[in-house]
């Protein structure tokens, strides 16, 4: 009987091709990048204070001595169990946790950076992570307070912020135009004063509220600012605000990364949890 070695060849060499598929299909996404292919989209919950600000604005050095600026520092589950003994030694005196993001998502780390903070003796907050494609801004400022980003008048606890910056899952300006985006960031701003009495932070980058909202200035009034700038000094401001009260300075600090300066003492941190 004859071989039909020919058949046999091709079987094997479809079985080599089909490994070889199998192999560059196991691939990770992000392995595609360097062929101009999109980079992989993180999951949905995985956004985090700052997450956009390297690429964008890059790193242009560190601020010089603390002076009269409280040093502080913002979490999320991207940190897990957080050190807060260390970072107190290090002499870090408030702290900002995730609590949530759109109406999807709760820091399940949440609880232990929240009060783990407070028990070393912090002055600590909670803050929103915008996803103003998601739900309207009413519906996530609801979803956040009922979710840890209430306030009290206990002297410990800061006003809630929403952390208003580039979308990590799509387009920069999650689709909106700036008088879509302006109107977005009213709605959540005006339902957090609503449920809680207080004026929420308003945490962005300059170049990304030039971008989304035209550089608008109508919020400045009456919304502290905390502004993200890795460099020496804050830089320009985003219209309407001659001042900050806090600034994010740098992903790479010690213990947790991020870490933020108050404008003002620690007794000015106390007064501002207060409400003063």
């Amino acid at each position: 009987m004859p071989v039909h070695r020919p058949r046999l060849v091709r079987i094997r060499a479809l079985g080599a091709a089909g490994a070889v598929l199998l192999a560059l299909l196991a691939l990770p996404r992000t392995a595609a990048v360097a062929d101009g292919a999109a980079p992989t989209v993180p999951p949905r919950g995985s956004a985090r204070m700052g997450m956009g600000v390297l690429a964008h604005d890059g790193r242009a050095g560190l601020p010089t001595a603390r002076s009269a600026r409280t040093e502080g520092v913002d979490v999320s589950s991207h940190q897990g169990d957080v050190a807060w003994a260390a970072l107190w030694d290090g002499g870090v005196r408030w702290a900002y946790a995730k609590a949530t993001e759109g109406t999807y998502y709760t820091n399940p780390y949440h609880p232990q950076q929240y009060n783990g903070s407070y028990d070393v003796g912090m002055v600590r907050g909670a803050y929103h992570f915008a996803t103003p494609d998601t739900a309207s801004g009413a519906a996530q400022a609801d979803y956040f307070v009922d979710r840890g980003g209430a306030w009290s008048a206990d002297g410990r606890t800061l006003p809630g912020v929403l952390d208003i910056e580039w979308n990590p899952y799509g387009d920069a300006c999650y689709g909106k135009s700036a008088g879509a985006m302006v109107s977005w960031i009213r709605d959540f701003l005006d339902r957090y004063r609503a449920r809680t009495g207080r004026d929420a932070v308003l945490y962005t980058a300059t170049s990304w509220w030039k971008q989304c909202t035209g550089d608008y200035a109508g919020f400045a009034a009456g919304t502290p600012l905390w502004i993200a700038r890795y460099a020496s000094t804050v830089g320009e401001l985003p219209a309407g605000w001659s001042t900050y009260t806090m600034w994010q300075y740098t992903s790479t600090g010690p213990t947790v990364g991020d870490h933020d300066r108050f404008n003002g003492t620690l007794d000015r941190v106390r007064a501002f949890a207060a409400g003063d």
